[in-house]
């Protein structure tokens, strides 16, 4: 096999470190792994061939690539041992003066046409390549771990950055089978940028005491699809690596309320209540696997008998008003079709960014009988309901409520009052975090889309996803979020504001 680099140096042999070299060393290049710890560059070299030879044994690899790949691994003692390499990428610590000070002399050794990278997932490239004397052949090189599984590549474009570099690292990235995504260098660049919203949205909503982890965790993995939900993959990623990052592009965007931090994540992270690593994060783990809480036992038709249920009456405002009504029908319920709600019946109401108190006010509503459904997406593409209760919602009302939803044997999860329920709030961040990062140029729509789903195992793109919903539904769920909270972080980006108004796709390209 042929590569487009013939010799690499990898500096910093963590788990980062040791995904790239592997990478490296299967295009047929000569890699060199150095870390301060000489020891550790030679376990490195070992891990990396436990991983091949497991290849092996699944017959992924034959014996012949087995040796081949061997061969071109070699651990180095000297940093100096570096200096014919043709790519440098370096792996170390997330410390802006020690990757400069390691660039500083890596620049001394090496030809001037080598390339120089940087792996950092947090830190500004252009700041990095402050001390370069030649920061054209400089750029980022970030890749999300695990390596070899996880097949996107940010090749990140620092100010003085030349466009032949990043055509090499993208040219190199396809060589071992990953899709390269080139980013401007900016905060977070494209995936960890476009992250923010899943996490820190729903840290606000349990903040608020909306519902308790579990509950979320299910409720955006049964209606969205998400692979895991927000707090397991908080205790995946570990406290100790998601929060600094979230304090870390907070900080850098000068505190822009769309990114701020939770004070529950610092809590926990003083605590030392990190994640499934140390064995408790939001989850506990007893050898190695989350306890998952159960979930609530809902009254069901033993309790309360079909014809002792209510009458349900629909509001005329709600959202997808006729699936609802067919929903209910399909359901068996006794559904009134007056233009008001008799005194007898249970009001229901499917509000977009508004809590269910709030449309109460509106359409004046007896809030004692009134609950809210959550209806963004179609009920028929989703695994669970969501209802919403209010302030003065009676008790056998929520009890009616619970026995009509779940007489299907639908998953049913009942939370406290909440403008744009938990759904509603987390899907309409992440599209409008996506569509900040379209408006500031930092990528384009289709390669943001692709770089989410490769890198955060989203089922759909955060764009894709606003255009399933309706740029409108977004766009009505961000400003009523922003007139219920009156807080800036609702606030719509420009671009996903435009697209709404015109009826464009969000993956949209102008030209």
């Amino acid at each position: 096999m042929t590569t487009l680099f013939n010799t690499v140096g990898i500096v910093g042999t963590g788990a980062m470190g040791r995904g790239i070299a592997q990478l490296a060393a299967q295009t047929g290049a000569q890699v060199l792994l150095f870390d301060v710890n000489a020891q550790a560059a030679l376990e490195a070299k070992k891990s990396i061939e436990a991983q091949w030879q497991k290849l092996l044994s699944k017959e992924k690899i034959n014996l012949s690539q087995f040796n081949a790949y061997s061969a071109c691994l070699q651990p180095v003692t000297q940093l100096s041992e570096l200096q014919h390499c043709e790519l440098i990428v370096e792996a170390v610590v997330e410390l802006l003066n020690v990757k400069q000070e390691l660039f500083a002399q890596l620049e001394a050794l090496v030809s001037v046409d080598c390339v120089l990278t940087s792996n950092t997932s947090s830190l500004s490239i252009t700041s990095i390549a402050k001390v370069l004397k030649h920061p054209e052949r400089f750029a980022g090189f970030h890749f999300f771990n695990p390596v070899p599984l996880m097949k996107v590549v940010e090749v990140v474009r620092a100010l003085k950055s030349d466009a032949v570099v990043l055509e090499k690292l993208c040219a190199f990235t396809k060589a071992f089978g990953h899709t390269p995504i080139i980013a401007e260098d900016t905060p977070g660049f494209v995936v960890n940028h476009a992250g923010r919203a899943y996490g820190t949205e729903a840290l606000r909503v349990v903040s608020e005491g909306v519902s308790d982890f579990a509950t979320i965790d299910r409720i955006l993995k049964d209606q969205v699809g998400f692979k895991l939900g927000p707090f397991e993959l908080f205790d995946l990623t570990a406290l100790d690596v998601s929060h600094p990052v979230m304090e870390s592009i907070y900080n850098q965007y000068y505190q822009e309320p769309r990114y701020r931090p939770n004070y529950i994540t610092a809590q926990r992270l003083a605590a030392g209540v990190v994640g499934k690593k140390v064995g408790e994060g939001f989850y506990k783990y007893k050898e190695g696997v989350c306890v998952i809480p159960d979930e609530d036992v809902h009254p069901s038709l033993q309790d309360i008998p079909l014809e002792s249920l209510p009458p349900v009456w629909i509001s005329a405002r709600a959202a997808r008003r006729a699936p609802l009504f067919q929903m209910l029908k399909d359901l068996g319920v006794n559904i009134e079709t007056a233009s008001q709600p008799s005194p007898n019946a249970l009001c229901l109401v499917a509000p977009l960014g508004f809590d269910v108190t709030t449309a109460c006010i509106l359409e004046r509503l007896d809030p004692a009988r009134t609950i809210g459904i959550d209806m963004l997406f179609d009920d028929q593409e989703t695994k669970r309901r969501v209802i919403a209760t209010n302030p003065a919602l009676r008790q056998d009302i929520k009890k009616a409520a619970q026995v009509i939803f779940t007489l299907d044997g639908k998953a049913l999860s009942v939370i406290r009052d909440s403008g744009g329920f938990v759904t509603q709030r987390v899907v309409a961040c992440i599209v409008n975090i996506a569509s900040d990062i379209c408006q500031q140029q930092i990528c384009t729509p289709q390669d943001l889309d692709l770089a989410v789903k490769l890198g955060l195992g989203y089922p759909k793109g955060p764009l894709g996803l606003g255009n399933h919903l309706g740029a409108e539904n977004i766009l009505e769920v961000l400003f009523n979020l922003q007139t219920v909270y009156a807080d800036p972080r609702y606030r719509p980006s420009p671009w996903l504001r435009r697209r709404g108004a015109l009826g464009l796709s969000l993956l949209h390209v102008e030209a």
